[in-house]
């Protein structure tokens, strides 16, 4: 097998300059980084990364610990970080928390002990966890009151999330700021599975007075409401309005084309990984926090009330 000292023995430099070349960890001038790496191709020689791991305490390589992998809206991040990461020479483990504050607690020791630099965490529903207060999901609100909706209803994503929390919290301040009363009956929650969404969109539509309009907290909720109003009977927008976030890529292709916030996914995927690699090379550094905004796709699933 051949080792690092053969590579630096056949480049005419030393060992610690082919560590430099490999680890990028001093500069080398581009003659000899050239020299040293045509030698690595040559011999096709492969860095021990455990090994190397011990040494730099560096494995080069990141956890993602995330619910819902199937998801696209998470897909789609996932492959911008992996692009981000390979870009920079990292190599990622991915693992699914299944929505589970124990399963998470599970995966992140698991990626602790196999010495990973970071982890890219989408948090589960842990009560432990502090909401934000910021939402995007004025403008959904906003939007569909400007149709003349009065009676909106609103699923909601998995309880404790944050991004539900904030999302209920904009809805909330969205009527308070419009003019519209609150009521209690047309918040419910969806969780993250059509089945359960559809179920939340039954409860909405089985009111004496059942709400005009839906407003859905994830791509799932949306699909729910749209197969418990198609089930009912109903027409959309005719009968019932249907507006929701997370953008994707079918949404074009249902009847009618769905109104939704694309957010943007593989810019969300590649500040997490740049977030990640600062953190790494300075772990006492500033916290920071990058909100990116979100677009409101207008198509055909919202109209004027009846």
């Amino acid at each position: 097998m051949t080792t690092i000292a053969d590579v630096a023995r056949e480049a005419g430099v030393s060992v610690s300059t082919v560590s430099h070349v490999i680890n990028g960890t001093r500069r080398v001038s581009p003659a000899t980084a050239s020299a040293v790496q045509a030698v690595i191709d040559a011999v096709d020689y492969r860095p021990n990364v455990v090994a190397r791991s011990l040494k730099t305490a560096s494995t080069r390589s990141v956890g993602i610990a995330i619910s819902a992998i199937a998801n696209p809206y998470f897909t789609d991040i996932i492959c911008a970080i992996e692009t981000e990461c390979a870009r920079l020479g990292m190599m990622i483990f991915l693992s699914d928390t299944q929505d589970d504050p124990a399963r998470e607690l599970q995966v992140l020791t698991a990626l602790h002990q196999r010495r990973v630099d970071g982890v890219i965490l989408a948090p589960s529903p842990d009560p432990e966890r502090r909401a934000l207060a910021y939402l995007q999901a004025t403008r959904l609100v906003d939007y569909v009151a400007g149709l003349g909706h009065r009676r909106i209803g609103y699923i909601g994503g998995h309880p404790g999330f944050q991004t539900t929390l904030e999302r209920i919290v904009g809805y909330r301040d969205s009527l308070a700021r419009l003019g519209l009363a609150f009521d209690e009956r047309y918040l419910v929650n969806g969780a993250a599975s059509t089945a359960r969404a559809a179920e939340a969109a039954e409860a909405l539509l089985s009111l004496p007075d059942p709400p005009t309009a839906i407003v859905t907290g994830n791509n799932m909720a949306t699909i729910g409401a749209m197969r418990a109003v198609r089930a009912r009977g109903l027409r959309v927008p005719a009968d019932v309005s249907i507006a929701g976030f997370d953008d994707f890529e079918w949404a074009d292709c249902f009847e009618p084309r769905l109104t939704l916030v694309a957010q943007p996914c593989e810019e969300i995927g590649r500040r997490a990984a740049f977030l990640l690699m600062e953190r790494i090379a300075a772990p006492q550094g500033a916290r920071r926090t990058i909100r990116l905004d979100a677009a409101l796709t207008l198509r055909d699933s919202c109209g004027r009330p009846r």
